[in-house]
């Protein structure tokens, strides 16, 4: 092959190669370069929001004492990414691996911080739409299919335990008296605890004015004017605070543990032998639920509500845990019920998640009040009997 016929092929190689990048794209390979380079803009976005909490603030040289506020929030960056990184792959292996649609389309690794970042706080959906460079209508779309995919986790993280593993988390009524075994040589036996069953109410803000131009101060009068809308979540949790139950009704339906307990007694809900559970005045007592005596009472009866009021502690915490951790439930600013629910039962699975994998949320347990404040539930024989024995039991072991 001569020079002439070298640079000729050349030639035809460098026009094909121009050819084949001037050709306009296909639909299906603009929409993918479109979501690559979406992509590409929120993961350098959340790079640097990472990196920025991770930097310790400037030191203040007038300060002779060490602050420990750089390190706590670069431990709280590092415990967020590991959050991020956990219920990412857990969604991954699920079965919902459907992209969102809509314009804006975002993968599952953007998809999670942003629904977190929603959750955890009180940020405004606007603010998030500047931050993320999406639309407000996408950005709920995301959310709500985020909390989709999170609620066909339910069963597989908020389940009732089982077998052994029911036995490992049954824990004393009384430490004292599983201590000393004062009862076993008379042939009577305190029932162990294999959950606190309590609720919390979670209130919903309808939708504010769309009228821009009436005063802010107008609105919210308008806003705290309105019925008030609750959801009614009732939760059971064992003694690490984990919930094994959840049941999210509006607050005109709430049954306070009458479905519960009509599912432990048909075994629906099977307990281990010579189990219960423990809830606060105003639940049904029956045999597999224990309630405190209401009112004033006698020593007897201080006695074992004494015993009970530890565990009534466990699912304060949890309670105060959940609420620290995904601060939008304080007030759900969502005016759809179906809607509301599914972002309720999404902050409670993702919260057993994060107990999981050793994440522990913390938050201000709230004042309750004591068991005078609410009346005595509806009550079986074979509850009244149970109480009566038990309490009769702790009261001779002097506690």
């Amino acid at each position: 092959m001569d020079v002439d016929d070298c640079v000729l092929a050349a030639g035809r190689a460098v026009l094909d190669l121009v050819d084949r990048e001037c050709q306009p794209l296909s639909a299906v390979e603009l929409d993918q370069r479109l979501d690559q380079a979406m992509e590409d803009v929120l993961e350098a976005d959340l790079i640097h929001k990472v990196k920025q909490a991770s930097e310790p603030p400037p030191r203040n040289d007038a300060t002779t004492a060490p602050s420990s506020t750089g390190e706590e929030v670069a431990e709280e960056g590092r415990e967020e990414e590991e959050a991020v990184k956990h219920v990412t792959a857990l969604l991954r292996d699920s079965q919902s691996r459907t992209r969102v649609a809509g314009r804006a389309r975002v993968s599952l690794t953007q998809t999670v911080p942003l629904c977190l970042t929603l959750l955890s706080s009180r940020v405004s959906y606007r603010t998030l739409s500047r931050l993320y460079r999406l639309e407000k209508g996408n950005i709920h779309r995301i959310f709500f299919f985020f909390c989709q995919c999170v609620n066909t986790l339910r069963d597989e993280h908020i389940r009732w335990p089982l077998g052994e593993e029911a036995e490992a988390v049954l824990f004393p009524l009384s430490r004292v008296l599983e201590q000393e075994n004062k009862w076993a040589g008379e042939g009577r036996r305190i029932p162990r605890v294999l959950g606190v069953l309590g609720h919390t109410c979670i209130p919903i803000q309808m939708p504010s004015s769309k009228d821009s131009a009436e005063p802010e101060v107008k609105r919210l009068k308008k806003m705290k004017d309105r019925p008030a809308s609750w959801i009614h979540l009732e939760l059971v949790c064992d003694r690490r605070g984990r919930f094994i139950n959840c049941c999210i009704e509006s607050s005109r339906d709430a049954d306070r543990g009458r479905v519960l307990g009509s599912q432990l007694k048909w075994e629906s809900h099977p307990m281990p032998p010579d189990s219960v559970l423990v809830a606060r005045a105003g639940y049904p007592l029956t045999a597999h639920i224990l309630t405190p005596y209401p009112g004033r009472c006698g020593m007897r009866e201080e006695c074992f509500n004494s015993a009970l009021e530890p565990h009534f502690c466990i699912l304060d915490r949890a309670v105060a845990g959940l609420m620290g951790r995904f601060k939008r439930l304080r007030r759900l600013d969502v005016g759809n019920d179906s809607r509301a629910r599914a972002v309720v039962l999404s902050a409670c699975v993702l919260y057993n998640m994060l107990m999981d994998v050793g994440h522990v949320p913390h938050g201000e347990v709230e004042e309750t009040g004591g068991f005078s404040l609410e009346g005595e539930g509806e009550q079986d024989e074979a509850g009244v009997c149970l109480r009566d024995a038990v309490a009769e039991i702790l009261h001779s072991g002097n506690l």
